[in-house]
C-alpha cells in the first residue's frame, strides 16, 4: 500500500519506493472559482495525466527541466521530488481573464505587445494574490536568481508551446506552471501541464479548447467533449 503525503483539489501525491521520487495521482475531479465550484467528470484524470506526461516530454525535449519521469499508469506519473515554491508563473500572450478584469488597458482578446509573465501565491484561502518580484524576495519566496530562472524558464516554455500549438490549429492564450527544487537545489518546472492550467483558443474560430468551458456554465458532458477533443488534436492519440 502506497502511502499517501499530500492531496490537493485535483491530484494526491504518493510517495515511491525509490528514494527522491514521488507518485502523482490524477483525480477525475474539475474545480473552479478556488475550489467554491467542484464537479467529478469520469476519464479526466486520465486525460490530464497523459497530456502532462506529453507536454512535459516536449518541453524536455526543448531544453526546459521537468519533475516528470514516466507515466506509472493512465492517471499517473512518476516524478523527481520536488519542494515546492508556493507560486504560480503565469505567462499571458493574449488578454482575457484576470487581466481583462483587473486593468483597464486590454480588451477581451487583444494580443498583447509582448508575452507578460506574473507571479501569484498560490493560497485559495487568499483568492492567489498578485506578487511582484520584490514580494517573492521580502518574502523569502524565491532568491533573485530563482525568480530569473523562473521567468526565463516560462518564457521558454512558452516559446516552445506557441509554436507546437499553432501547428495544431491552436492559439495559447495563457498557462501557469509552477516550480519546485529538486535534491540538488536545481529548479524544475513541477505540479503538472495540462487543460486545467492553460487556455487554448481555435485559431480559426475562436473557441474554448480547455477549462473554461466548465468556468463558463459549460454542461459536464460539454466539458467532457471539449477535454477529450482537444487531447486528440495535441497528441494525435484517442483519449
Amino acid at each position: 500500500m502506497l502511502k499517501k503525503i499530500g492531496e490537493g483539489k485535483t491530484k494526491i501525491v504518493y510517495r515511491s519506493p525509490q528514494p527522491g521520487q514521488v507518485l502523482l495521482k490524477f483525480k477525475d475531479d474539475i474545480t473552479a472559482l478556488d475550489g467554491v465550484k467542484k464537479d467529478r467528470i469520469p476519464g479526466k484524470g486520465s486525460i490530464n495525466a497523459r497530456l502532462s506526461a506529453f507536454l512535459f516530454k516536449l518541453l524536455e525535449a526543448g531544453g526546459v527541466p521537468t519533475h516528470f519521469l514516466k507515466a506509472e499508469n493512465s492517471s499517473t506519473l512518476r516524478t523527481v521530488k520536488l519542494q515546492m515554491i508556493p507560486v504560480e508563473v503565469v505567462c499571458r500572450n493574449v488578454a482575457t481573464g484576470r487581466l481583462v478584469k483587473t486593468y483597464p488597458f486590454y480588451r477581451q482578446g487583444d494580443r498583447l505587445k509582448k508575452p507578460l509573465v506574473e507571479f501569484f501565491l498560490k493560497d485559495d484561502s487568499y483568492h492567489d494574490p498578485l506578487l511582484s518580484e520584490e514580494h517573492l524576495k521580502v518574502f523569502g519566496l524565491a532568491s533573485p536568481s530563482e525568480i530569473k530562472t523562473m521567468k526565463q524558464t516560462t518564457l521558454k516554455a512558452n516559446r516552445i508551446l506557441k509554436s507546437f500549438l499553432k501547428r495544431k490549429g491552436l492559439k495559447l492564450v495563457d498557462f501557469k506552471l509552477e516550480f519546485g527544487r529538486d535534491p540538488k537545489g536545481k529548479l524544475r518546472v513541477g505540479d503538472e501541464l495540462n487543460l486545467d492550467s492553460m487556455r487554448l483558443w481555435s485559431l480559426k474560430t475562436g473557441r474554448s479548447f480547455d477549462k473554461d468551458v466548465y468556468r463558463k456554465g459549460g454542461t459536464l458532458e460539454e466539458v467532457a467533449r471539449v477535454y477529450r477533443e482537444t487531447y486528440k488534436i495535441i497528441t494525435g492519440e484517442e483519449p
